[in-house]
Formats: C-alpha cells, structure tokens, sequence
C-alpha cells in the first residue's frame, strides 16, 4: 500500500506528528538564511568594497538593495499566497533565494551584486511573507503561542549570530562564502518543504491578483525606504522633499484604490479590526525603539565609552540572548494572560531598560551595562511573540498571508524609521547623539506599552 503523507492541515488540530516537526524544520530553516542575510551582509560592506573596488558609499547598495527589494514585493507575495497557497510561495522563495545565494558569490562587480541582492530579496521576501501563515496551519490552535514564541526565537537567535558568523567566515575564506553557505541550507529546505508543509484550507473566497495595486505597493513602500535613506545619508533637502510629494501622491491613490477592493492588497479589511490595528501600530513603535538602541548603543559604547569593537559586540549580545531566552516563555504563557497585557508588560520592561541605559554613570562597569542590555532583550523578547500571535489570530484563515505580510512589513518599516531617526538625532545633537537615541527609544517603548493596553479591553474576533 502506498505512504503518502496529507499535505492538508485540520483546521483545528494542525499537521501531525512526525510531519509537523518536519515542516517547522522548514520554516525555521527559511526563516534563518533569510535573517541571516539581512545581518551578514553589513559586517561584510568593508571587504566586498574594497574586493570589488568600489566606494563605501556605493557600496551601501548591496544593503539597501535587500532591503528594499523585500519591503517594496512582502505584502504582494504574502497576497499571492492567499491565491495559491503559502506551501507554493515558500517553495518558489527557497528555489529563488538558493540560486540567487550563487549569483551573489560569483558577482564580480557592484553592479552585478547589487542586482543579485535585488533578486535575492525578492526569494527572502517571499519566505518572510508566508511563514507566519504557515506556523498558523502547521501548529495545533492550543500550540499556536508556542510556535510563534520559536518564530520569534528563531529571529532573534538569526540576529544575534549573523555578526558572529559573518566574522568567523570572513577570517577563514572570501566573503563569497557568506553567500555559498545559504545554498545547502536552501536545498534541505527545499526538499522538506515539497515533502511535509501544508496546503492551504479550502476557502470560498477566491482573491484576485491586481497588477496596478501591486505596483502602486512596490513604489510607494519603496519611496518610503528610499527617502529615509535619503534623509539618513544627508541628501539635499529638495531630493528629499521631492521623495515625500511622490510618496504622498503614490500613496493616496494606493490606499484610495484598495478602499474600493473586495479584498484589497494593502489588507485595509483587517486594519478595520480594532486588535490587529493597535497590535501593528505596537509592533511599528516598538521595532523602532529596538532599532534607534541597537544602531545607537555601538557608537556610545566605542565613541564615549572608549571600548573596542569586540568589547561592544560582547556587551552588545545580553540584549538579544534575553529575548532567546524570554520569546519561548513568553508563547507558553499565550492564552493564559491577555495578550495586551503581556505587550505591555514586556514593552514596560524594555522602556526601563532603555532608560536605565541612557541614565548609565560616566565609567560605568561592564556589569552595569550588561544588566540593562538583558532588561531590554528580555521586555522584548516577552512582548514579541503575544504580539505576533495576536495579529495573525486575528485575520481570518483565508487572510493569513496578509497578515503574515503585514506583520513583516511593520518590523521592516519600524527598522528604517528607527535607523533614520538615529541619523537626525546625531546631527542634531552632535555629543550626545546616543544618549537622545536611547530617551527616544525608551518613549517609542512607552507609547507602545499605551497602545498594547488597549487591546485589553478589546477581545480577538474568532472567524
């Protein structure tokens, strides 16, 4: 008789075991080199310069170009994914990604990489937009809080090695090996995922695909990177404003446009849900304090604090060993405590972090530092995963690509923003720019731990 294992998830029960086991394995290991190579790539920018011969500056492409080409293409893939599955998606990303992870390692000029990092975004795009949807169908409902507190372990432990990893290579082989490593990786993943992810549940809503929207998405969200960029690097003040008008144009008549959809590419339908509105607009606060700390804390911990790169790293690591730590137990707790509650109280945590950082006597000593790195990996670490399993909870099941799109776009644009305002505030304040980053950081934490409490009041439609 022949084995064949269902690729159709119980609608309550998730996938079962072994194949459930097999299909996180999957989403973990997409998920990683995704991460991954958002990370690596910045540790790298020095010698790829100088191996391709090109200027610091233009070399800051190979950056942007990842992250543009994720941001502007997330919610269109996530979209697609509602269309004709997420397993489908995440099958073409991991294909795409693998084999643009070659393209990067033999580029041999700028603009070469930089078109390869732009293709390499768009498979890290489509792997980044489905992988909460598909924890959604591969993990029982009663499990679903600890899925998503590995999701958010998994992120955290890809942040926190990328650096790591990127040095460790870098002082045994050429940085094409940065991107070689992905291949293997890729291939695993592939295989398990044309054998154990799951298909999509039968819907009867069929959505359709609209191209104008789609464009319309890519430019005005990558308007919006761009013109953080630009105001970040110093543009001139008429480039920067030119961006704004076309962004505010674009954007207009995007949103205008997707008002009028029966379901829209930019989910509007679900920003009409009390929960999973204030549940972005907390996860888009709390992504930029977490942004406008960690590009921040390097330049004070080095700049004022006279300690070496390798001394800034190690202090800089509590911070997101205590979100490993805290993301797993913070799922446990899912279901058991309200989920406004738990943001708030990890958001609560991170602000006294935050302040307490930007409050750190003149020399103070590593233990001082290393304590206040913890408190803030640990309040985000316990926000992250109640925050992230109330937005995808709280779409339909047909709409679980949106909010999987949504979700990674929030954290996409409350990084940049994050790194913008760093750039304004050390222009502005050209001494104590750090100290301000952190004050600012702490208030972003605040407003979050406000709008996290409202939820409370608030109860999670069940579709």
């Amino acid at each position: 008789m022949k084995q064949h294992i269902s690729t159709r998830p119980d609608s309550a029960d998730g996938l079962p075991v072994p194949q459930r086991y097999f299909a996180i394995l999957t989403v973990i290991l997409g998920l990683t080199i995704s991460v991954l190579d958002g990370a690596i790539a910045n540790v790298a920018l020095p010698t790829i310069a100088v191996d391709l011969q090109a200027s610091a500056a233009k070399s800051i492409w190979i950056v942007n170009a990842y992250q543009i080409a994720i941001v502007t293409s997330l919610l269109s893939l996530s979209f697609i994914g509602d269309m004709i599955g997420y397993r489908r998606v995440y099958q073409y990303g991991l294909v795409l990604f693998t084999c643009t992870s070659l393209f990067c390692a033999l580029s041999t000029s700028l603009e070469m990489l930089t078109l390869a990092r732009v293709l390499q975004g768009l498979g890290g795009a489509a792997l980044m937009s489905v992988n909460t949807a598909l924890i959604r169908l591969i993990w029982p409902q009663r499990l679903l809080g600890a899925g998503m507190g590995i999701n958010s372990f998994v992120v955290a432990v890809s942040s926190a090695a990328g650096p790591t990893l990127a040095a460790a290579v870098l002082s045994v082989a050429s940085w094409k090996w940065l991107f070689l490593i992905n291949i293997p990786v890729g291939i695993v993943a592939l295989i398990l995922a044309v054998k154990y992810l799951p298909a999509n549940p039968p819907s009867a809503i069929r959505p359709r695909f609209d191209i104008p929207s789609a464009l319309m998405n890519a430019l005005t969200f990558g308007l919006l990177v761009i013109a953080l960029s630009s105001f970040a690097q110093g543009q001139s003040w008429t480039i920067v404003g030119a961006e704004l008008a076309a962004l505010l144009i674009i954007g207009t008549l995007f949103v205008r446009r997707q008002l009028t959809m029966p379901v829209p590419l930019l989910p509007v339908d679900l920003l009409r849900i009390p929960v999973f509105a204030l549940s972005m607009c907390t996860s888009v606060c709390s992504f930029t304090a977490q942004m406008l700390a960690l590009v921040a804390l390097p330049f004070y911990l080095q700049g004022a604090l006279g300690r070496s790169e390798v001394e800034a790293g190690l202090l800089l690591t509590p911070w997101p060993l205590a979100t490993m730590v805290m993301a797993p137990l913070a799922g446990l707790l899912i279901g058991r405590i309200h989920g406004g509650l738990l943001g708030s109280a990890g958001m609560s945590i991170m602000a006294v972090g935050l302040f307490a950082l930007a409050m750190l006597p003149a020399s103070p000593t590593d233990g001082d530092i290393i304590w206040r790195m913890a408190l803030c990996g640990a309040g985000f670490g316990l926000f992250q995963s109640p925050n992230n399993h109330t937005i995808v909870s709280s779409a339909p099941p047909h709409r679980s690509g949106g909010a999987s799109g949504m979700l990674g776009t929030a954290r996409l644009l409350g990084q940049s923003a994050g790194a913008a305002l760093v750039a304004l505030l050390f222009n502005l304040f050209t001494t104590n720019g750090s100290h301000y980053c952190l004050l600012l950081a702490g208030g972003f934490a605040l407003t979050a731990v406000v709008v996290s409490g409202l939820r409370a009041t608030r109860h999670v439609a069940r579709p």
